[in-house]
Parts: C-alpha cells; structure tokens; sequence
C-alpha cells in the first residue's frame, strides 16, 4: 500500500511536461455517511464490546485534476473529513446512553479518473490519512444533557495516526464547472491502537480489527 502510495504522489508531481490547460483546480464538499466495520470486543465472544451504526459527518477541500490524455486525468484532493461512528450503553441507572465517536482526519486522495464520455468520469485510488482529533461526545437517550464533564471525552490516544484506504466513485460534471461525486471508501489499515492496550492487546484478549468505511456525496466545482 506505501509503494502504491508513494508511486501516485511521484506522478502527481511529475507535471512540468503539462500545458496549462491540462491543469485544472477545484473545490468539494459534502456529507459522510461514516462507520467502523471490524471487531472490538473481547476474543472468543460473538458480541462486540462496540456495535457501531452509521454516523452523518461531513467534509470539504480542494483538488486539483491534471488532465492527462482525453480519457484519462490524476486527481489529488486534500480534504477535512469527519468521521467515526455511533452506538450506545446501558449505565449504572439504567439509562440508555448514546455517543458519537468523531474522528476528524486531514485526507489525501490520489484519484486517476477515466472518462468513457464527456463530462462523466469513473474513480479510483489509494488514500492516506492523518488523524487529528478523536473524541466521545455521550448523550443520555432521551435527549437529557449530561454532566458537561463528561459530555465529552479526548480520546485520540485510543486510535492510530495514520489510516490507508481506498477509494471508488463516479463523478459528472456540468458544463459550468459544477460537478457531482459519489465516493466510497474503503479502509485498508486498521484505525485502534494496540499500543494503547498494552498487555490485554500482546496476549489476545481482546480482537482489534475495525477499520473505516465511509460513503461520500459530494457537490463541487471546478475553475
């Protein structure tokens, strides 16, 4: 995946041989449809300590497309991207509490984009990804706020710093320049830190596996 990686960013760079408009720029935005797909729970039982659900976050950035042949262009984007997922617990009052686990991560795709017909493109690529915040936001199930202390916890320990994937999607693209994307990413690497769990982690008991999965819409345009 690093040597995939590492031979996109050598041709996006690679650009001094391209005219000017072969080189467009463009910005994105648009929401998240965000989950963990994985186990994280104690080894050798069927049910997750987590069942994460499905998280609405958002995300938006810019791009730029370097157009290489008539069917064929390289896409980099740098993008903010709200992440995680959701799920909920039973405290000492019986209480069914829900919480959302934000991870927000500074994205790097590297998109190369084949153009079967005009102004509709078909996507795919490798991305890299850099954590820069995880929190816990707890809220009681009934929409009661709870004690501002622990409403909201920092937890990016817990997680990895850096997250490959891959992405797959379709755009079209208007003859304005407005344009439209569906994405899905797909993690490759896998988001919790061992580390973090020292012993219970080296001697297996509990399995960490979960790894991002992220549905994208998005709306855009390009300059």
């Amino acid at each position: 995946m690093k040597k995939l990686l590492v031979c996109a960013a050598v041709a996006v760079f690679s650009i001094g041989s391209l005219s000017a408009q072969d080189v467009r720029f463009g910005v994105k935005g648009g929401v998240n449809f965000a989950n963990l797909a994985g186990d994280f729970g104690v080894a050798g039982f069927d049910e997750d300590f987590q069942d994460a659900e499905m998280k609405v976050g958002f995300h938006i950035g810019g791009l730029v497309e370097l157009k290489l042949t008539e069917k064929f262009a390289l896409q980099p984007e740098l993008l903010f991207s709200s992440q995680g997922f959701k799920s909920n617990y039973y405290d000492f009052d019986d209480r069914k509490v829900d919480y959302n686990v934000n991870l927000s991560y500074v994205n790097i795709p590297i998109m190369a984009k084949f153009f079967p017909i005009d102004g509709l493109s078909i996507e795919a690529g490798p991305q890299i990804g850099f954590l820069v915040s995880a929190k816990n936001e707890f809220n009681d199930y009934n929409n009661e706020d709870l004690d501002p202390d622990e409403s909201e916890i920092d937890t990016k320990d817990l997680y990895k710093s850096l997250d490959f994937g891959l992405n797959f999607g379709a755009s079209y693209e208007m003859a304005s320049g407005l344009f439209f994307t569906a994405r899905y990413n797909l993690g490759l690497s896998k988001v919790d830190d061992e580390d973090f769990y020292g012993d219970v982690a080296d001697f297996g008991i509990f399995s960490f596996s979960r790894k991002n999965r992220v549905i994208q819409l998005s709306a855009g345009f390009m300059f």
